[in-house]
C-alpha cells in the first residue's frame, strides 16, 4: 500500500536475517499511492498498538487476568508490526525490484549448478 515490506529470511546455515525494504519513489508511484491512503495506513498502524495498551490497562485494573495474556500478545504483535514498518521507512532504502531480482537470480543459479540437495 505504501511501498514498504519486511520479512524474515533463513539461510542455508539456519541463521535468521531480517530484511526491511522500501520502494523507491517514482512519478508513476505517486499516482498509485495517495497521501490520504498513506495517512490512513500510518494512523491505523499507530492507533492499533495504542488501543491494545488501553485494553491492557483495562484488563489489569478490572482484574481480568485471563484476558491479560491475550492483550499482551496483541501489544507485542502490533508493536512488532509498527517497528518493522518504521524500520522500513527510516532505516532501509533498498529497492524492492533489485531485491527480488537478486533473490530470483540466486535461486536460478542454485538450480542450474545443482546445489539443491535433498536429504
Amino acid at each position: 500500500m505504501v511501498g514498504l515490506r519486511w520479512w524474515n529470511h533463513i539461510d542455508e546455515d539456519g541463521k535468521s536475517h531480517w530484511v526491511f525494504e522500501s520502494r523507491k519513489a517514482s512519478p508513476q508511484d505517486s499516482k498509485t499511492v495517495s497521501e490520504a491512503e498513506s495517512r490512513i495506513f500510518w494512523l491505523g498502524l499507530i492507533a492499533c498498538p495504542v488501543l491494545w495498551v488501553i485494553f491492557a490497562f483495562s484488563a489489569l485494573f478490572s482484574f481480568r487476568v485471563k484476558w491479560l495474556a491475550v492483550v499482551i500478545m496483541g501489544v507485542v504483535l502490533q508493536g512488532a508490526n509498527l517497528y518493522g514498518y518504521i524500520r522500513c521507512k527510516v532505516g532501509s532504502r533498498k529497492n524492492l525490484t533489485s531485491m527480488a531480482t537478486s533473490y530470483l537470480g540466486k535461486q536460478f543459479l542454485r538450480q542450474t549448478t545443482g546445489d539443491d540437495q535433498t536429504s
